[in-house]
């Protein structure tokens, strides 16, 4: 799909497979969060793992060294805590409003990857996401 793009800041990995869930239903890859913005990409997935209720560094590092005027985000996260996602959307959130983006949507997992991990996500967690994806695609 010309003009979005997938990125992600995941350590274990929980994070990363419901990006490639949100790429693979939008018919891209996921990209480097290393790597700059790309300048077309007018909509964005931006996600994270919760680390201490705030995203990860890479991603915040991402979002700092990106130039979001005039895009749309949908941010999406995981977490082991019922809060922690929730928390993390919101710092996530604030700084990429200061950066000049429009916060479209937001998805987060239910706060049970920690203790429960296995099998997380799962086939619903997954779906959701890829719900997630079709209904902020089509809002653009």
């Amino acid at each position: 799909m010309a003009g979005v793009a997938v990125f992600v800041d995941s350590r274990g990995g929980n994070t990363r497979r419901v990006a490639d869930a949100i790429a693979e239903e939008l018919g891209i890859v996921v990209g480097d969060i290393a790597a700059p913005l790309p300048g077309d990409a007018r909509l964005l997935f931006l996600g994270s793992g919760t680390y201490g209720s705030a995203p990860g560094a890479g991603m915040m590092k991402f979002i700092a060294a990106g130039s979001f005027a005039g895009r749309n985000v949908a941010l999406f996260g995981t977490s082991g805590g019922d809060d922690g996602s929730v928390k993390m959307i919101a710092v996530m959130a604030e700084a990429l409003e200061k950066k000049g983006a429009t916060v479209i949507g937001s998805w987060h997992s239910r706060g049970q990857f920690l203790l429960l991990n296995w099998g997380r996500p799962n086939e619903e967690d997954l779906a959701g996401a890829r719900k997630f994806a079709r209904e902020m695609a089509a809002s653009r």
